[in-house]
């Protein structure tokens, strides 16, 4: 992992996200080396041209005493989009905690996604936000499948583990469970793990891009084998996805669960 030091212009940006106003990324890269990851497109505004994204992280030097936390008030902050919050180096730089202690008083939407166990850290500042969810993204409770697909992040079980604790500290949750892989993600059985302390759930299908669909059909080779026929259908049939949307909102509404699907529907890219 080759690790930059970099000067940010700015922390907190406006977000292209339907209904997220602001995005907080604390750093640029990422350490979990996820084989789905669509964020590489990163690399070309960054100045890391040629390098494998997943392999650079670049710490962002920041003047954090800039944000004012009521800049924000009545908008949606998400922390964050194009990296995780809490990469394993998070833990010895704090860029996130930073933030965070700078934020505590904004009366903004504050919404948390993270792979990692290493949330809970910071449970003494979301008790201080008066409007903060904090969620984990999972799709697989198989920690090995997990660490093939999510190498550098938190076994499933583990952030399981985290949610509760979360949960437990009386901080709102969600469940984000994505992305979505055919035939392998169990979202009924997701539910059933996680629902005493969910509040809400979303859902994301694979997001195909070029750069992935080879890693992705790989993996699914050698694990999965049998399930790499739907894989390949995917490219030229799409319906699979609105079947899954069927199945996920009759489950949600048969079991009283506040949800929300996120899916698109290009399916693989014909580029």
């Amino acid at each position: 992992m080759k690790i930059n030091f970099r000067e940010a212009k700015s922390i907190i940006t406006k977000s292209n996200i339907p209904s997220v106003d602001f995005v907080i990324n604390p750093y640029t890269g990422c350490q979990h080396r996820c084989i789905y990851c669509y964020a590489e497109f990163m690399i070309r505004f960054t100045g890391h041209k040629g390098e494998k994204w997943g392999e650079f992280l670049d710490i962002k030097k920041y003047d954090f005493d800039k944000i004012k936390p009521r800049k924000y008030n009545g908008k949606t902050l998400l922390l964050s989009s194009v990296t995780d919050p809490y990469l394993p180096l998070e833990k010895k730089y704090q860029n996130t905690r930073k933030i965070l202690e700078k934020l505590v008083e904004t009366e903004a939407e504050l919404s948390i996604l993270t792979k990692s166990k290493l949330v809970t850290r910071d449970i003494d500042l979301f008790q201080q936000y008066k409007n903060i969810k904090v969620g984990i993204s999972i799709s697989t409770l198989n920690d090995s499948f997990a660490k093939t697909i999510e190498r550098g992040a938190s076994k499933p079980s583990d952030r399981i583990s985290a949610l509760k604790e979360i949960s437990e500290a009386g901080i709102d949750t969600y469940t984000f469970i994505s992305p979505y892989f055919p035939e392998i993600t169990d979202f009924k059985e997701l539910i059933t793990q996680t629902k005493e302390f969910t509040h809400e759930y979303m859902f994301e299908n694979l997001n195909f891009r070029p750069h992935n669909v080879p890693r992705i059909l790989q993996v699914i080779k050698e694990n999965f084998p049998q399930h790499l026929p739907v894989y390949e259908e995917l490219r030229k049939d799409r319906s699979y996805w609105e079947s899954v949307e069927v199945a996920i909102r009759d489950f949600c509404k048969k079991e009283k669960l506040e949800y929300k699907i996120e899916f698109h529907h290009g399916g693989f890219s014909k580029t």
